[in-house]
């Protein structure tokens, strides 16, 4: 079986062979990185998450066979550098996704109304986190990550994630979110 681990060792002396790592991981990632800081953005963190992969290859401990957390552990850090940007995303949302809805029919507005709260609701309770409490929320409900996988993406103690989620999960409760913007699992 052709581990993660076992590209990234094959990668020392064929350094062609990464992109096999790339082509595995790149589209979940990608996705990750476009939800919190936008499409654009997503772009240039994905290549430098790579790039930065690459150029650390030597250092990846080869007794995990998946790189994953890895891999997300790098993006989270890249993104921790545009939270200026992504504070202003999620405040400009809160502040504008409530706008009258398209009039197509009734039915089809009262839904886009509906979500376009949701969004705003959702924007303003991530906006409300810290930026740590906030990476571990993420990682927990749209990439669907273990206390041990985010721990090993952001460099943690598995406690300093379960407290961390914790703290989230209280804010956003507080703000009052629908079960089904966050995921039944909060």
């Amino acid at each position: 079986m052709n581990t993660d681990s076992s590209i990234i060792a094959r990668s020392f002396d064929d350094p062609s062979v990464f992109g096999e790592v790339f082509i595995l991981h790149a589209p979940r990632i990608h996705r990750y990185v476009a939800r919190r800081v936008g499409q654009a953005i997503a772009d240039d963190i994905i290549s430098e998450t790579f790039l930065i992969a690459f150029e650390r290859r030597r250092r990846y401990d080869l007794t995990y066979p998946n790189c994953t957390p890895w891999l997300f552990g790098i993006a989270t850090n890249l993104i921790s550098r545009h939270r200026v940007h992504e504070a202003r995303t999620l405040s400009f949302l809160e502040r504008n996704s409530a706008h009258e809805p398209a009039k197509d029919s009734e039915h089809q507005s009262i839904v886009q109304l509906d979500a376009q709260l949701e969004v705003s609701r959702l924007a303003g309770a991530l906006g409300k986190l810290k930026q740590a409490d906030r990476d571990v929320l993420l990682l927990f409900a749209w990439e669907d990550f273990s206390y041990e996988q985010i721990s090993a993406a952001l460099g943690i103690p598995v406690g300093t994630v379960r407290s961390r989620l914790n703290r989230a999960r209280r804010i956003v409760r507080t703000e009052s979110l629908s079960k089904e913007i966050i995921r039944e699992r909060i």
